[in-house]
Order: structure tokens, then sequence, then C-alpha cells
């Protein structure tokens, strides 16, 4: 179809035909000619791009050639009658050609006998491969087309679209009439299995646009989607062009140019991933995207990479696509689908109705007049739940007339309080949040917002723009609301019901990430940010207080579960002195707990869960018991031994056998472990006592426990080698290391234990699977020293797309005697198996570890000592160390 204001007019100096027709008039074989002819017009056009020329005369420049030689080639052979026609179909019957797309062919027979025909047939479509083209091509005669297309939408879809090459065109012409929705496929039966086929394929895209590698065409706000404005409207008013959908009333100007601006950058993309990679490419890979970046005059700034800026175009054009095909399609809808249906009108106010269940304006003007109501609007629909949607009509309402949201407007306390009226709903407010996005009104209300669309961070751990990830993390706070929430997320569910003000936590969803991409540290850009709403909305102080530093220290309860050691009472009271009260406590816990599910599904697992969970429940019982009545060391292990001492005499352990085990351990021990768990490892020393074989435990969160890992605990002769040998063997396992507690007795052995995850972030709880673990385990630490391979599994194709340099902190750790460092580096198999290793190498010994895997990186922190149990102050020692981790990991 061709889009408004623009008339192809091939470019016949490009390539000369005339010569090329002399050329093959004197060849031997039309081979040669062809292939060469083929091979330099696509190298002329290829010029032309990288010149700058438009992608719409390139794309249909290349069919119009094609058209060309491919009537030339079919001139080569003997045809017997004019009973047969060659005729572009699908995209090329759209006259549109990328280097590499499809060539869709349909050589099409006027009557169901084929016999005259074969032979050439079979020589013209093998020329046609020996020249190098790589065709679609179907044979099929005027009944062929008319039974299989009633039969298949994507078959009518494909013939919809076609144009004469060779051949009589009173032939297509009769195809067409045939295929007319007078005949088959009517407008309203065509749009609804187009519409149904559109929705199966934006579900595999997860419905949304934001993908770290989109697909051009199939993900939504593609190439798929412009084609589905294309066949809809081919098929209700026999168009050929989208000018005639604005003349029908269907589309207007303005969203002519969207569909027309995100095409032409949609095809650009798209000859720019075929040239690059030689073949049929649509999908926008980190193998090609700081290439095409680069190409398209995009450079580094200091806030923001190239990439990412040509990725927030990509995705503001697709944004926009996705919103006029959604609308579009609506629109049809009511009038094909349901324009003879008696559909019921209900009166809201004397502003707004709603009409088959959508809500709509009940004057044109509306918007004009009185511009609030483009805010009373999502204000209605957050009270009226039971409303489906926006009608057509009043969404290009809405975005004709919001250009008039300015600052003015945002000053205007009547405005202000409309908002916050919305904020402050009772419903489902994170729905009304993107429903207000999607028609362009969010970011044009909060203009931080509106920066932030679009924006995504070129890295395997933040999967989607900000904006997209800022509306996921207020879906999943709404989620945590419903009974459902209770399995999933029981502690999270419970605090939702117990918050005095849901309005202040959306504020803080809101606002949480806003920050991103504007230099500096986000988290304080936002808080500035949400402080100034909040004095703008008149917000009481405290509540203005509470949710800016809801805001700036959104990454502290996820960094403190994840790199201290949360077991420590100290690190408990550090953490207690920033967070200061129950509610700050509270609103955080939620807050975090939908920012990890929001930023990548395959953060979320048991473990974190367990993590968050104890920090928040530790946190509320030392702010209970008072800031300045910290815990005492001494009682904390007092009562842990006693606790511990009960519940085995209980199940009939000797209590001179548990105190002289106990001798050996340490009071490190019952800090870093809790009665249970004592129990657990007591019981099984003990048992095991007379083996000379290492004692491996592992445990399995209970079927009805949604949270925690897989514990393994190793009990064994204390060797050099021990961790860097578990580590490897884990990783053979194909476990993942989310926890390490390292713990030597007094008379050297092992109290070691690790939680551990599968590939698929859950615990193993198989009773068999168990036992093959625990084997191997046994197997391998038997003896350390014959060490166990380190993995060399394949790197994934993403992670070798990421240059993460590799960063080691080492800072000291007094209060505990030990020396904390922090590894930042390229995530690998058999890493954590290497750290081991060079520990080994560099005398180092391991205490504790926490394992977290964000993305293309590892961020994993480890409390480590020398050998004789001394934090590792010597600079010289701290340097070695770190050039070797660097020199190892950094390959």
């Amino acid at each position: 179809m061709l889009l408004h204001h623009y008339r192809f007019e091939p470019d016949t100096s490009l390539y000369d035909l005339d010569a090329f027709r002399a050329e093959l008039a004197g060849s031997r074989s039309p081979v040669a000619p062809f292939k060469a002819a083929l091979r330099e017009l696509q190298a002329r056009l290829d010029d032309q791009f990288r010149a700058g020329a438009d992608i719409r005369d390139l794309v249909r420049g290349r069919a119009w050639y094609l058209d060309q030689l491919l009537a030339i080639a079919w001139a080569q052979h003997e045809w017997p009658d004019d009973g047969i026609a060659l005729v572009a179909v699908g995209g090329y019957g759209r006259g549109e050609l990328h280097p590499h797309s499809d060539i869709d062919l349909l050589l099409l027979l006027e009557q169901d006998d084929d016999t005259a025909y074969r032979e050439p047939l079979t020589a013209f479509i093998t020329f046609l491969w020996d020249i190098g083209l790589e065709i679609g091509h179907s044979v099929r005669s005027l009944n062929d087309c008319e039974r299989e297309a009633e039969a298949d939408v994507t078959v009518i879809t494909n013939l919809l679209e076609s144009r004469l090459i060779a051949g009589p065109e009173t032939l297509r012409e009769a195809m067409r009439e045939r295929l007319s929705a007078a005949h088959i496929w009517p407008a309203d039966r065509f749009f609804e299995a187009k519409w149904q086929e559109q929705i199966a394929r934006h579900y595999r895209y997860n419905n949304s646009e934001y993908h770290l590698e989109p697909n051009l065409k199939s993900s939504p706000g593609g190439l798929r989607d412009i084609q589905m404005i294309g066949w809809v409207a081919k098929r209700h008013f026999g168009t050929e062009q989208y000018t005639d959908i604005v003349a029908n009333g269907f589309m207007n100007d303005a969203e002519l140019r969207i569909l027309s601006q995100g095409q032409a950058f949609l095809w650009q993309v798209r000859y720019a991933l075929h040239m690059l990679t030689d073949r049929a490419e649509d999908r926008l890979l980190f193998d090609h995207q700081r290439t095409i970046a680069e190409m398209f005059g995009f450079r580094d700034t200091p806030e923001r990479l190239a990439v990412e800026q040509f990725m927030k175009r990509y995705y503001r054009h697709v944004t926009a696509l996705a919103g006029l095909n959604d609308m579009l399609l609506q629109h049809f809808d009511e009038v094909i689908l349901r324009g003879k249906e008696a559909l019921t009108t209900v009166k809201l106010n004397e502003r707004f109705e709603t009409k088959g269940g959508y809500i709509q304006v009940r004057s044109r003007n509306l918007f004009r007049e009185r511009p609030a109501a483009m805010l009373e609007l999502f204000l209605l629909m957050a009270k009226h739940p039971e409303i489906e949607g926006v009608r057509a009509d009043t969404i290009r309402l809405i975005r004709d007339h919001r250009h008039q949201i300015d600052d003015h407007y945002r000053e205007d306390p009547r405005h202000q309080r409309l908002f916050m009226a919305i904020m402050r709903a009772p419903g489902n407010v994170p729905r009304q949040l993107r429903r207000m996005n999607r028609y362009g009104i969010l970011g044009k209300y909060l203009p931080e917002f509106g920066r932030a669309v679009g924006l995504m961070q070129h890295d395997l751990f933040h999967i989607y723009t900000v904006d997209a990830h800022t509306l996921r993390l207020l879906k999943f706070l709404h989620g945590f609301r419903k009974p459902e929430a209770k399995g999933d997320f029981p502690v999270a569910a419970a605090l939702m019901q117990q918050l005095p003000k849901l309005d202040l936590l959306w504020m803080a969803g809101l606002f949480h990430d806003i920050g991103k991409g504007r230099g500096g540290d986000h988290s304080e850009i936002g808080a500035r940010d949400v402080e100034q709403f909040c004095h703008r909305h008149h917000i009481s102080p405290h509540d203005t207080n509470l949710v800016s530093w809801l805001v700036e220290h959104h990454l502290l309860m996820s960094m403190t579960a994840q790199k201290r050691d949360i077991s420590d009472p100290d690190v408990i009271r550090d953490f207690a002195l920033v967070v200061r009260n129950e509610t700050r406590l509270d609103y955080l816990y939620v807050l975090t707990v939908a920012d990890i599910n929001a930023t990548n599904p395959t953060l979320w697992n048991g473990w974190r869960a367990s993590l968050l969970r104890q920090l928040h429940a530790e946190t509320k019982r030392a702010l209970r018991r008072g800031l300045n009545n910290p815990p005492d060391r001494d009682d904390w292990v007092r009562e842990t031994r006693t606790e511990a001492r009960s519940l085995l005499q209980t199940i009939g352990v000797n209590r001179e056998q548990i105190d002289h085990l106990w001798e050996s351990l340490g009071e490190d021990y019952f800090l870093q472990y809790a009665p249970s768990e004592i129990v657990w490892q007591t019981q099984g020393i003990l048992k095991h006592n007379q083996s000379p074989l290492p004692l491996v435990l592992i445990s399995a969160p209970t079927a009805d426990m949604a949270e925690g890992g897989t514990k393994v605990f190793i009990h064994t002769r204390s060797v050099d080698d021990l961790f860097a040998a578990t580590a490897a063997a884990m990783e053979q396992l194909g476990l993942s290391i989310h926890d390490a507690r390292i713990a030597t007795s007094h008379n050297d052995w092992t109290l070691n234990t690790f939680i551990v995850l599968d590939s698929h972030g859950q615990p193993i709880r198989d009773p068999g699977h168990i036992e093959e673990m625990r084997q191997h385990l046994v197997e391998e630490l038997d003896d350390p020293d014959d060490y166990p391979n380190i993995v060399t599994r394949h790197t994934p194709r993403q992670l070798k797309h990421f240059k993460v340099p590799t960063e080691v902190l080492i800072e000291q750790d007094p209060a505990n005697e030990r020396t904390l460092l922090e590894l930042t580096a390229p995530d690998r198999p058999g890493l954590l198996a290497r750290v081991g290793r060079i520990f080994m190498e560099q005398d180092i010994s391991l205490s504790a570890a926490k394992i977290a895997t964000l993305g293309e990186r590892v961020e994993d922190v480890f409390f480590i000592t020398t050998k004789a149990g001394e934090p590792l102050t010597d600079p010289e020692r701290q340097q070695q160390l770190r050039e070797r981790l660097i020199e190892v990991l950094g390959v």
C-alpha cells in the first residue's frame, strides 16, 4: 500500500535494463547475466542506503527492478497459451522487497489441468533457483485459489495483495473477483479471524512492545501491525491506499503520519539487518543493535550509550504504532463487527457516557472547552471498574487535545485535585495509569515520566524500558491486593491490607526510577522529583517525607538482603537505623518485592523471597525492641544454644555428646544458624561420626513452602581447596549457589552450608534427585585434591555482546574481624569455582558468600580472612588478589 504524500517513481538510471537485454541476447546461458544483474543491483541499492536515500525508494525500487527481471526471465520460456500468469503476492505483491525478503510468486492457471504447463513451469522455477533467487511459489488454478482461500485466512491474506508481472491481466482480475468479499470471507468474518491471529501473535511476545531483542515484524507495534490495518481496510473498503482510510474517516492525517514515519523507521532498521546479516533477519539481536546505532549516526554521551538512544527511538515508534493499531482495530470492531448491534448507552454525567461498555464523550468539543475532562475520564474509569475501555473516537479526541497539557495546565489546582483523586481511587489505580500512558496523558502531565518513556538500559538485567518497568511494578503492587497473592507473596499480601495510604505507594512506585538517564544517582534525582510533585499537589509534609524516603532508598532492602550477612545482628541494626520505623519498613518491603518482580521475570525465586522475609522480620523485631537496646551477642548465643539443646534432648540425643561436639564449634556458629538448623546438623554429625566419608546433608523446603532454597550442609576435614572443589561439583550438577556460610571448627572440621537452586531458579525437592546430588558431592569431596573439572559449558550468545568490566572492591568488616570483597564480573559457567581456586592459590579463607546473578553480570560478595583467621589488611596482598581475579575473570 502507498502512504500519504508519497508516489513511487522508479529510478531507471540505477541499472541499465536495455544493456542487460543486449548482454542476454549475446550470452550462451542466461544464468550468469541474471546473477550478475541481481548482484550489481543489490550493491547499488546498498550504496544508496548507506548514502541516506529514502528507504521507500529502495524497498519499492528493488521490487520494481525484480518485476522487470522476472518478466524478462518469463519471456525466455515457451508458454503454450495465455492460460497462465505470473503474479506477485504477499509483501512482494505490495511492492515491498528488502534485500532478503521473501519473493512470493503465484503461478496462476486459468484451468485446473496443468499438464501442458508442467515442463515450462519446472524449467522456469529451476531457472529462478539457479540465478540465486530464494522464492516462495505456488501453482494454483482459479478454482484452487478460491477453494484454498476459503479454507485458510492466511491464504486469502496473501492473495489479496497481488500484482501482475507477466501474462494476461484478465486472469488476475478473475482471481480478484472470485476472492472478493461478496463471495468469500466477508469483511466481518475476515476481521475477526485476523484479529484473533494478531492476539495470538502478540501473546507470543507477552503483549509488550518492550523486548530486549524485538522482532521487527511480529512484536507488538511491528510491521505486521501496520499490515494488519491495511488488510482490514482493504477487505472492508476495497481500497489500495491508506489515503482511502482517511477519506472514509477511519484515520486522520496525524495518524497517517504516525503510520508513515513508523513504517519508514522500521524499514530502515530491517534493511540494515538484512544487509548486515546477509539473510532474512527480522530479530533485532544484541549482535546488531550497536552496529545499527552507529550506522544511523548515534554516538555515546556521558548520560546514555548510542545503542540506548537508538533503541529509545525504536520503542517510541513501536509504542505509537501499537497504540494506533489498538485504536483503529477497536474502531473497525465498533463499525464492522458490532456496527449493526443495538448498543446500550448509559449516562455517567453531563460529560461522559458508556456505549456498549466503553466510555465516550457526549460532545466532540468537550476536551477543547473543558481540558480537565481528559483527567476526569480516567477518574470515572477508576470509579466504575465495569467500564471495559475507551471508545475509539474518544481515544482520537484525547490524542488530538493532549497538547493542551502544559505548565499552566499542570499548575491548575482543579487538575491537581483530579490527578490526586485518580491516585486515591479505591479501584485498580495502576490500570488507569497504564491507560493514561497508552494515550500519552501520563507523560504530558508528568514530564519527568515522559522523559523516561522508551528509555532502556543496554543489559540483560533490565529487560524493560523504564516506563514499562514502572507500570509493571505498579501492576504487581495492585496484584498483592488480590486473594491469590496470599499463596505466591504471603508477606506482601498481608502488608498490603495494613498499609495506611495506598496512594503514597503508587506515588513511590511511579517515581522510583524516574531519574534514570539524566546523569547522577537516579534514586536521589527521583526523590527530589517526587518531593516537588508532593509540594505541588499539597501532600502533607509527613507523607511527602515518607514517599521521598521510599524513592531515595528503594534499592536499600534488596541490596542489604543480597549483599550483606543478615544473620549478623549488627547488619540488622544498621539497616534498622536507616529505616527508623515499621511503617517505612512495610512500605519498603512491598515496593522492593514488586521492583524485583517487575525488573526481570527470572529474578524472583524462593531464595530471594526468604532473604527479604527474614530481613523484614528481623528488622521489625529490632525496631520493636528499640534501636537503643540492641541484642547482646552473648545473650543471643546463649538463647540459641539453650533452645537447640532442648530440642535435641526431646528427641533423645545425649547431652554429653551434644556439649562435646559444640565445644569445638565456636560462638559464631550459634549466631549464624537458627536452633532448628543446629538440631538438623548436630544430629547428622553425631550419626555420621564413625564414617571416613564426608557428611553431606540436604534439606529441601517443604512442598507447602513457596519460599527458600535447597540447603546443602557439608561436614568434613578442612582442606585448602574444599570450597573450590564444592563449587565445581555443584556446577557439574547444574546447581547455582546463592548463599554460602563457611565455618571451621577448632579441630579443623568444616561446617559449610550452601543454598542452591536448579537452572530454573527453583529449589530441588524430588527425593531421588536429592540423593543423586548427595552421592555426587560425597564422591567428589572424598578427595578434594582430585579436583573436579570446572564446568566449561558454552557461554550463551547474549552474554558475549556485553563487555562487563571485572571490578573488585575490598573493604574491612571490623565488627566481625574479616574483610569484605565485592566482585562484579561477566557471568559465565564455572565462575564460582574459578573464584574458589584463586582464593586457594592466594591463601585466602572464605567465611561466607552472597551470590547474585543480574543478567549478564554477577555481583558477588565474599567475606574472607587470611589462613590465620585475620582480616586481609596488607595492601600488597589485596592488590595481588585483585589483579589475579581480574586476570582470570576478565577474559
